[in-house]
């Protein structure tokens, strides 16, 4: 591999856009280009068990880190990834998944090939991605230079994730290095204005006596809190987070108010939206999971939604100008006039007191709140995790990943290794429910091989409670068997010195256990928490509901 070829150029792209690591599971229509990354000694090859957990784990990488890269074989592994890619694209995250195919020789020649379905047509997993909406790029010889700086300056302008098949016989065709030189200028952008957009919203809004602003996940993908605040501080305007966006800004912030979850929230927090003349709705998407059952009290004739698929104000279209990151930076430094009074921010609940009482969830989901510093990353798996902390404010600096439109079980275990391998200087703390880490447990292996050292939250309440408290909750169907989770961390290879297992059944045990993980930053920390079976959150007792409402 002394020419300069067409992986060598895909790999420097990846390398820019900070692909440090690359993701994946090792099939032999990929195995020549995994040979130009571990031959490199600017990148890391991070083999996977599966390929459903490489995308996950690039879901949540990317979300901690901007942008992810994984690879996988033709049809058997691609299939196997496209559930982590749907909530890549659901939820607007930069993934680039990379598929080793066949030869061209081969596809032309319609060979009965393995990992096909032997019917010569190479086409339908292509054509399988692109019905989901994700951008699909075939790369051939005489275009691929093009096709991949197209495809990769879409990831990053669009913070969407991208399918790019390279064709094994591609993997060594040389290129001229001078098209190196090219890399950096791709992702130098010309900052846009929109003051025609602007005007508009300051029309709109010149009689508001009691707006609120609304953010959602696309804030955070485009790097555009900051701006949020600045909006928020210049006009005291409150500001309330979705689920689907969480700590997209500071939660500590002077003007953010609290996680909206339509009717469901805390009255103290929900009266700022109910109350609304104007209604900001930054980068959000308002689904079921974050709107209690589509019960936000606002619709389009209040409204002033500004997304990376629409801007309107009360229905109506702004100007021909309107860009979502220029329209949300120009709203920084925009002065509305409008005279409004300090936010005044709802109390501080009372200082958390532990006791030997048994540990419930609602205790649990405050003791984590306080448990996520600044210089954390919690990750919350779908369920009663999410739910239970979507509604807890966070301290400065914490992040908070979910996949509450998604949704998929399992997610969030590799996810949290994901993020803790992007960024080995933020801790990863992961909670979930024992029903959903058994979907994806494989990849305590590779967390043990990368001396990754998170902190494992396990909660142990007897079977799949997000799904009891929508409909069957004594059935058997929503049982799962129960795992020895001391042993976990041995079978997959951890020696004693690399992991400490804590198994916590009290308020007292867990704030103990709290207290030793956060001793044992050099150890990966796995904590049982035993809890009721029937013991939920709150909001997601009030979410099922609607949603088995929603099922008839």
């Amino acid at each position: 591999m002394t020419e300069y070829t067409i992986s060598d150029y895909l790999l420097d792209v990846i390398k820019t856009m900070g692909g440090d690591e690359i993701l994946g599971v090792p099939g032999d229509y990929n195995l020549q280009f995994l040979d130009h990354i571990t031959h490199r000694n600017d990148m890391k090859w991070v083999g996977n068990a599966n390929e459903l957990n490489a995308s996950y784990m690039a879901d949540g990488y990317a979300r901690e880190k901007g942008f992810a890269t994984f690879v996988t074989t033709f049809g058997v592994g691609e299939l196997s990834a496209i559930n982590g890619l749907s909530g890549s694209i659901a939820e607007h995250v930069p993934v680039l998944e990379i598929v080793g195919a066949p030869t061209n020789g081969v596809q032309r020649a319609g060979k009965l090939v393995h990992h096909t379905f032997g019917d010569s047509n190479f086409d339908r997993f292509i054509k399988a991605h692109e019905t989901l909406g994700i951008k699909t790029t075939v790369l051939d010889e005489d275009n691929a230079i093009d096709q991949i700086n197209e495809t990769l300056t879409y990831i990053a302008n669009e913070k969407k994730p991208a399918y790019l098949v390279l064709p094994s016989d591609l993997v060594n065709a040389p290129v001229n290095p001078a098209v190196k030189e090219g890399i950096s200028a791709l992702f130098t952008t010309t900052k846009q204005e929109a003051p025609a957009s602007i005007a508009a919203i300051k029309q709109a809004t010149a009689k508001a006596s009691h707006p609120v602003i609304v953010v959602g996940h696309e804030i955070d993908r485009f790097n555009l809190g900051q701006a949020v605040q600045d909006f928020s501080l210049n006009n005291n305007i409150p500001i309330v987070d979705l689920g689907l966006g969480k700590a997209a800004v500071d939660e500590s912030f002077t003007n953010f108010v609290g996680t909206y979850n339509g009717t469901i929230s805390n009255e103290s927090i929900n009266h700022f939206v109910a109350d609304a003349d104007v209604v900001f709705v930054l980068g959000a998407k308002l689904t079921d999971s974050v709107t209690g059952g589509f019960t936000q009290e606002f619709d389009e004739s209040q409204t002033i939604t500004l997304s990376t698929r629409r801007g309107t104000i009360f229905g109506q279209s702004l100007p021909a100008d309107f860009d979502f990151v220029a329209t949300i930076q120009g709203l920084a430094t925009t002065d509305l006039n409008l005279s409004l009074p300090a936010v005044q921010k709802p109390a501080e609940p009372a200082a958390l007191q532990a006791s030997d009482q048994p540990l419930t969830q609602s205790f649990y989901d405050r003791a984590l709140q306080d448990f996520i510093t600044g210089n954390k990353t919690l990750i919350a798996e779908q369920g009663t995790s999410f739910f239970g902390l979507a509604s807890q404010n966070l301290a400065s600096g914490a992040k908070f990943f979910g996949q509450p439109l998604w949704g998929s079980i399992g997610y969030a275990f590799p996810a949290a290794i994901g993020a803790q391998l992007a960024n080995p200087d933020r801790r990863a703390v992961l909670t979930t429910g024992e029903g959903s880490l058994q979907l994806t447990i494989q990849d305590f292996g590779l967390a043990l091989k990368e001396r990754l050292n998170p902190v494992l939250f396990i909660i142990e309440n007897t079977g799949y409670t997000v799904e009891r408290v929508i409909h069957g909750m004594d059935e058997p169907y929503n049982d799962v068997p129960k795992y020895r989770y001391d042993l976990i961390a041995p079978a997959f290879g951890a020696s004693d010195d690399q992991y400490d297992f804590i198994e916590v059944s009290t308020e007292a045990e867990l704030i103990a256990a709290m207290k030793k993980a956060d001793q044992e930053t050099d150890k990966m920390v796995i904590v049982q928490a035993n809890m009721g079976m029937k013991d939920a959150p709150a909001q997601l007792i009030e979410t099922g509901i609607r949603f088995e409402a929603q099922n008839h």
